[in-house]
């Protein structure tokens, strides 16, 4: 006999979407996720954290990810039990892997113009992580947690 089987807790929303590897695409992404969220009823704190994390994200696959013809996927988790965002962002460059900025590392120009972003990513995000997207990218996680009451 078929028995359904009870969900434990509440769902996960997920929302997902490929987008172009341009600037218009990187653009989208940080509009799609602003609008997923809010219709979603998260936080203001979180959205906004969120707004950032993505921007960054996406810019970091458009000009370092990037491959001609490939596309970048972000995805969006939001978890409303456990009031927490993992937001996630692939791209088909997998030979090149992001490493966080130490805040001891010192650049050899005092006004870089570049460079920020995953120390932005770092202050907004509670944990962020690269793992293999097969089977030749990567995808770049952020987790926020949302602390308003």
């Amino acid at each position: 006999m078929n028995h359904a089987t009870p969900h434990v807790g509440a769902p996960i929303g997920t929302f997902t979407q490929l987008l172009s590897s341009t600037r218009r695409g990187a653009r989208l992404a940080r509009l799609l996720a602003v609008t997923e969220l809010r219709s979603r009823g998260a936080s203001q704190d979180l959205t906004e954290r969120a707004e950032l994390v993505v921007a960054e994200l996406a810019a970091n696959a458009v000009l370092h990810g990037r491959v001609p013809g490939r596309c970048f996927r972000l995805t969006l988790a939001l978890d409303p039990t456990a009031d927490r965002l993992r937001v996630e962002v692939s791209d088909a460059r997998g030979d090149l892997r992001p490493l966080p900025r130490r805040p001891t590392d010192t650049a050899p120009d005092p006004l870089p113009t570049g460079g920020r972003g995953l120390t932005l990513v770092t202050a907004l995000a509670d944990h962020w992580d690269c793992v293999p997207y097969p089977p030749s990218g990567k995808t770049v996680r952020a987790e926020l947690f949302d602390i308003t009451p």
